[in-house]
């Protein structure tokens, strides 16, 4: 029978990029507590995959990248760990949020902290994490509703028993950017921990106007109640403000205006984002034997956000090249969020069967008041105004001058776009076997039940919406083993997101009357780990969309629309050589839109048809080492309509460290070595990312 017991961490390719890089006596990570039964390796954190599964046999594509590969490759936002994570990309998220294509689907709330949703749109930071989880495919058995192609979970620092010792950065780069992070952990008894992650960032770029700052505190504690018992409490505290960007037009041509590139299509005084989160997190992990435990969780998050902006709404270049239309709006956002869960894990044997069950229920109670008012112009009476092209824009403070030469003054008080105010009651339970049916067979059967039940206020149209769509989600999954160290899977799950959308604002005329969007996932994949630190991983992938709408002839019918993405992606990373490290990936999206008549013949947008990523660490010396890398994308379409384009790119990055002693690390971080322009994302047609020119971030890294 399969125990629970602890033991130490081991190295390799099945503890995703734990073991990246050439390893010195300087870099080598302490052991964090795991657990080890034969086959099963389960780390203490709470994860996303809940059950005791060594990465090897978890039958979807999944990457992990932990504290130390963001600390070596100078990592400081979720868009930089996307660039190099096959099948998936970044979206530009109008400047003001963490936007990422999960396997050609767009998710602005697939967002995850330890496993618990976190849902509101903003930019999240690095510096409390001990790893990233990224998961490919439908995630609903886990993770409810949403996840249809894929879902991030940050997996952040919680104290440590028996441990004193305290870390920090310092960072600046040739931009002005700056940043200090600072990580403490006290054994203020032998079985109680206090730990305190709390970072600073002044914010810089390219860009005209760009500037913020980000302030991030984060104390845990952490108590051994008893030997079985163990009780963490987390506080964390987000305070951030930074200019949105909303990015260039694109001409004639589709493509983004290159003589453009210097240009800021905004407001310097009005384009801005404004977060305040408090979240608070605890979690009591119980071990009944040696073969079960219980996991209860609660979570308490209150955001308070706003974010204004002008952007390029309009450009012909053929007519009026030396003309812009700029549209805005200025958006608010109260959300409260609790999240209670409770999972039972445990191992048992029927006969020569072994089993790891998952059992859990959860409830979400979110009420989340949202108010937009669009841009006003005096002028126009319109939200809409014309002004030239000049570096900077005549425009300061909602007042500037029109291509007419005439003085015009916006108000952000108006023209109400919509005013919604939202409760959200979400029950859910699930249940999963994990089953070894022989030593070369397992096989994974599990259902989750969701009940979703939504009201929305809206004030603008004084009237009152409500819908309850309840919805089981199934996970299949078989896993061949043919050697110890290689499986061969196949699985089959499904997801939904209601008609409501991700942030709850569009139950409003027919979508009240549809069903949720549902989405198949099926997956063909290979995980082999070879003898020496490497590891390979492939998958060939089918994601169906089945989207409920209106009937064109016929309102009071629904036409059931489906549409399909396909795909390839393949991972090499671990140790080539005791001096060589190597994460590889690859992937190949393809997909078409579909509406009421059929396929229409276009690719959705931001579907990149190649991605390549690349990263090479080297060890010169026992203190010296050398990191070199790339990241490639193929051209893609800005819209569903296939009329504007982003170009496909290659960037190189470079890295270079020196350890002075073993707790003192200085490291240079290069990006975009060759100094390329290029176009790394968009959010619509006129509104497209200029990506950074070379630059370098300097950062001294210290333990005591």
């Amino acid at each position: 029978m399969p125990s629970l017991a602890h033991a130490e961490e081991p190295t390799g390719p099945e503890t995703g990029e734990a073991s990246e890089g050439p390893q010195t006596a300087s870099q080598e990570r302490d052991g964090e507590e795991i657990v080890v039964t034969g086959t099963i390796l389960y780390s203490d954190q709470v994860t996303a995959l809940r059950s005791p599964t060594p990465v090897l046999d978890v039958p979807q594509s999944l990457s992990i990248i932990t504290d130390e590969t963001i600390a070596r490759r100078g990592f400081t936002s979720v868009g930089d760990i996307v660039n190099y994570t096959p099948g998936v990309n970044m979206s530009q998220g109008e400047g003001h949020r963490d936007s990422i294509v999960f396997r050609g689907i767009r998710s602005t709330a697939d967002f995850f902290i330890d496993g618990t949703r976190d849902d509101v749109q903003y930019y999240r930071g690095l510096y409390n994490l001990e790893q990233v989880e990224i998961l490919r495919g439908p995630n609903a058995l886990l993770f409810g509703r949403g996840g249809t192609g894929g879902i991030l979970n940050r997996v952040t620092k919680k104290g440590e028993i028996g441990e004193t010792f305290s870390a920090g950065q310092v960072a600046v780069d040739t931009f002005g950017e700056f940043s200090l992070q600072g990580d403490v952990n006290l054994a203020v008894a032998d079985n109680v921990a206090v730990r305190v992650n709390a970072s600073y960032e002044n914010l810089d770029n390219h860009r005209d106007f760009y500037e913020g700052e980000r302030i991030g505190i984060n104390p845990t504690l952490r108590v051994e109640v008893t030997p079985n018992t163990t009780f963490d409490l987390s506080y964390e505290f987000a305070d951030h403000d930074r200019f949105v960007d909303r990015g260039i037009p694109t001409g004639s041509d589709g493509l983004p205006v290159e003589a453009f590139r210097d240009i800021t299509f905004g407001d310097p005084e009005l384009n801005y984002t404004d977060l305040e989160a408090h979240l608070l997190r605890a979690n009591i992990e119980h071990d009944f034997s040696d073969n079960f435990k219980a996991i209860v969780s609660a979570f308490y998050g209150d955001y308070d956000k706003t974010y204004s902006n002008f952007y390029a709404s309009g450009y012909d270049q053929a007519d009026t090249p030396d003309e812009v239309t700029l549209d805005g709006y200025v958006d608010n956002t109260l959300r409260e969020n609790l999240i209670l869960s409770g999972t039972l894990v445990g191992a048992v044997d029927t006969g020569s069967v072994e089993h790891t069950l998952l059992a859990g229920v959860e409830y979400i109670g979110t009420s989340s008041d949202q108010n937009r008012f669009n841009s006003f112009w005096d002028t126009t009476e319109d939200d809409n105004e014309i002004f030239s092209v000049q570096r900077p824009l005549a425009l300061r403070g909602g007042v500037g001058i029109n291509a007419d030469g005439e003085t015009t003054t916006n108000d952000f008080t108006v023209d109400l776009n919509d005013d919604t105010r939202v409760t959200v009651d979400v029950f859910s339970a699930f249940v999963q076997d994990e089953i070894a049916v022989t030593d070369w067979l397992d096989v994974v059967l599990g259902a989750r039940f969701d009940s979703f039940d939504i009201e929305v206020f809206n004030v603008v149209a004084n009237e009152t919406r409500s819908r309850r769509d309840e919805e089981i989600s199934p996970r299949l999954g078989v896993i061949l083993k043919p050697r110890e160290n290689i499986s061969i899977y196949g699985s089959y799950s499904e997801s939904f997101l209601p008609r409501s959308g991700e942030q709850f604002t569009d139950l409003n005329g027919d979508a009240a009357a549809l069903d949720p969007d549902e989405f198949t996932n099926l997956e063909v994949g290979l995980k082999w780990d070879f003898a020496n630190g490497l590891g390979l991983t492939a998958a060939i992938f089918e994601i169906e969309q089945s989207s409920p709408q209106v009937a064109d002839d016929n309102p009071e019918t629904l036409d059931v629309i489906d549409s399909q993405i396909s795909g390839f992606e393949v991972q090499l990373q671990g140790q080539v050589t005791p001096f060589w490290a190597t994460s590889a990936g690859y992937s190949y999206l393809d997909g078409e839109q579909v509406d009421a008549s059929g396929p229409t013949g276009l690719r959705p947008r931001e579907l990149p048809e190649h991605m390549v990523s690349l990263w090479n660490d080297f060890a010169v010396t026992d203190r010296i080492g050398l990191g070199i890398g790339l990241t490639h994308q193929g051209d893609s379409f800005v819209n569903n309509s296939n009329t504007a384009i982003m170009p496909a790119y290659t960037r190189i990055d470079a890295a270079a460290y020196f350890d002075v002693t073993p707790d003192l690390r200085l490291q240079v971080n290069v990006e975009n070595v060759t100094d390329e322009l290029y176009f790394p994302n968009a959010h619509s047609t006129h509104q497209v990312t200029v990506g950074a020119p070379l630059n370098a971030r300097f950062a001294v890294n210290a333990r005591f």
